[in-house]
């Protein structure tokens, strides 16, 4: 995918949140998010655009402190939306060749990474603010999807701070109907994920890629629309484990 279609999706995910956060109603407990209410969401959405918009505008070479928020609900519409344009604005005015810090390998450029961890960042809330207001969330485009299932797979889980360890080497495979398939080696280490079919797994995960995205970042059961064969303890232990943290124990900012 390129910059521009990162930067559509950016812009389309943004204000889907923030009318799905007001359909709900600022109490409205969001169920993928526990403990959280959509105030919750919608600030810590709004802080993390402007946190990302800084270190692009700013080409900040290290990581920079998150801005302190505490915003009245009635001001909370405006709030969000002003930073989501801010951080879609540096996007859009930083040059091809900026130079400033990330944190997951593989980036093309750190412009494109920023603006793709944005777009997923801000797609996987909008499914929690939708969520908080209804049963359905608005549909995820599959290849979007399927580079977002990339992003946490390669990106994320290949850390040091990925969770996803087993006592003993075992093989997951995830497939998202359409796209070449993912296999992560897992051990007591960080998984070793590549593409294709390079090792018999011992329990394959299979769906539509918009499924698939949604149950990997636990926002949706596996079930019906995604498949597990195999030993079924992998996917628990995915889902037990999965969940990305903000920092450990370098500061490797995010939390969907």
């Amino acid at each position: 995918m390129d910059i521009d279609r990162y930067l559509e999706i950016l812009g389309e995910e943004g204000e889907l949140l923030l009318a799905a956060a007001v359909r709900a109603g600022w109490d409205a407990q969001v169920p993928t998010c526990p403990g959280w209410r959509v105030r919750d969401l919608v600030t810590h959405q709004g802080t993390v655009h402007r946190w990302a918009g800084r270190i692009v505008s700013e080409g900040r070479a290290r990581d920079v402190p998150a801005p302190e928020a505490d915003v009245p609900d009635e001001l909370l519409p405006d709030w969000f939306a002003r930073g989501h344009r801010r951080l879609l604005a540096a996007l859009r005015e930083a040059p091809a060749d900026l130079e400033c810090w990330t944190f997951l390998r593989g980036a093309r450029s750190p412009r494109v990474f920023w603006a793709r961890r944005q777009a997923h960042e801000t797609a996987v809330h909008r499914v929690d603010a939708e969520l908080a207001s209804g049963p359905d969330p608005s549909p995820v485009d599959p290849l979007f999807a399927a580079d977002g299932i990339d992003e946490l797979l390669v990106g994320f889980h290949t850390r040091t701070t990925s969770r996803v360890r087993s006592a003993r080497p075992r093989v997951l495979r995830v497939t998202a109907r359409g796209f070449p398939p993912w296999t992560l080696r897992l051990s007591p280490e960080p998984p070793v994920v590549s593409r294709g079919e390079d090792a018999a797994a011992d329990c394959a995960v299979a769906g539509e890629a918009e499924d698939l995205y949604l149950a990997l970042w636990n926002r949706r059961p596996y079930g019906k629309r995604v498949s597990v064969e195999g030993d079924a303890g992998l996917a628990r232990l995915w889902h037990a484990g999965s969940a990305v943290r903000w920092s450990d124990p370098a500061p490797e900012r995010t939390d969907s």
